[in-house]
């Protein structure tokens, strides 16, 4: 009995400790066509590259964007996973970089709207396969909402991808600020995609981190741009990842060193990292609608 008692102890300490290394990311943006999902997916890829252990989420509700990247067509989704004869072990797909991921579709507002017994469930089955990732990444869909907001509050860091265009801009601002007034203290990293120059890319920061620190008093991180490559472009046609399809190309390049900069700051920060609250967060947001 007593050993019994000891062994359970130590798995949950060790459960603990693991979680106390995962992380949990959403990446969103303000508007649709800024690139997010091409983003999400190949920054999952890049981690994967580092022995980084990931399992991406494709929250972004409609066509599963994430499917479509890799050219695979999942027969679950993660709606599925309130089906009696379904466990998320059966939703979750391997991908290149043997990169695990939980594709989206159709029906995942009900995700948003669960009663107490499914959040229960949700994070039951979550918590199953947490402790096997180092990162837990969802892709969000564009625009923000009261229901996606009890998400993005609990997860650990938040990042907003947007193009320099004035549009993609102002809803990228707007959705800071939605994000800053409901959780100060969560720390948000901004992305420029598809800058036409050094220039252009590394003054769009700037602009955004200015626009934050004065309006906002908020400090935003800045993770780095990706330039505009045809490769990109021409990878998305294929069906294939641009990181995998050339991982010489200018945007490739751009992404594996904004991954290694993210990656040294976490290294930094590993003293003062905060604990992985990110299911009690989840389960406290999701119940007190």
């Amino acid at each position: 009995m007593m050993r019994d008692q000891a062994e359970s102890l130590r798995l949950r300490v060790k459960k603990m400790q693991h979680e106390a290394e995962t992380k949990a990311i959403a990446v969103l943006s303000g508007k649709g066509g800024v690139g997010k999902s091409n983003v999400s997916l190949n920054f999952s890829l890049a981690l994967r590259q580092r022995g980084k252990h990931v399992l991406l989420f494709d929250m972004d509700i409609g066509m599963g964007n994430i499917d479509i990247l890799l050219g695979h067509t999942s027969s679950r989704t993660i709606i599925d996973i309130f089906r009696p004869d379904v466990t998320i072990h059966d939703i979750i797909k391997t991908g290149p970089e043997q990169l695990s991921f939980i594709a989206g579709g159709t029906g995942l507002t009900e995700i948003f709207h669960m009663d107490e017994q499914k959040v229960e469930y949700f994070i039951e089955q979550l918590q199953l396969v947490s402790e096997q990732y180092d990162y837990l990444i969802f892709d969000m869909g564009a625009g923000m909402s009261e229901d996606r907001l009890q998400l993005l509050k609990a997860v650990d860091d938040i990042f907003i991808v947007t193009t320099p265009e004035p549009t993609a801009l102002t809803d990228a601002y707007a959705t800071m600020k939605y994000i800053h007034l409901a959780d100060p203290q969560l720390p948000i990293y901004v992305l420029v995609n598809r800058a036409r120059s050094d220039k252009e890319g590394t003054e769009t920061l700037q602009r955004l981190k200015q626009v934050a620190k004065r309006f906002l008093g908020k400090q935003l991180h800045a993770l780095g741009y990706i330039p505009e490559d045809r490769t990109v472009s021409t990878a998305v046609i294929r069906q294939t990842p641009f990181l995998l399809f050339d991982p010489s190309a200018k945007a490739s390049k751009a992404l594996m060193q904004m991954t290694d900069r993210y990656l040294v700051k976490e290294e930094h920060e590993e003293q003062t990292k905060r604990p992985f609250h990110f299911f009690a967060k989840l389960r406290q947001y999701f119940l007190e609608r």
